[in-house]
């Protein structure tokens, strides 16, 4: 049986760039980085405390998805002191974070311009 995601891919224009802002920014590990084709490399991260990884990686022909808001939300315990903690670190912010009736959430973006949720687990306090 299945038993949980390995790694999600986030498409990305240059992986150097993205390998610094994923680690040095977002505080991710790099678990792999070798050589992939002629062209890329494959890049996995973990986030510290977590089975998940991200590969940053864009197949051929998967081009049009770099810079498009991706389908993955990150969790902490505070959105806000997350938030202020990301924009220290030079994270830009589409959306705030704000409460929602659920918890709390804000959008960030990547340095290709792709978009995540960053998302608290329950209700915000």
């Amino acid at each position: 049986m299945v038993r949980g995601i390995k790694f999600v891919s986030i498409p990305v224009r240059d992986q150097d760039a993205a390998l610094d802002f994923y680690t040095e920014t977002m505080g991710f590990k790099v678990v792999t980085d070798q050589p992939f084709t002629s062209t890329q490399r494959w890049i996995e991260l973990m986030i510290p405390g977590s089975e998940t990884g991200l590969a940053l990686f864009t197949p051929e022909g998967h081009e049009s998805r770099i810079g498009q808001f991706q389908s993955i939300a990150f969790w902490c315990d505070d959105v806000f002191a997350t938030a202020k903690a990301l924009k220290a670190k030079g994270a830009k912010f589409t959306q705030e974070p704000k409460k929602e009736v659920w918890g709390a959430s804000g959008v960030f973006q990547d340095p290709d311009g792709n978009q995540f949720a960053l998302s608290s687990k329950g209700k915000a306090k």
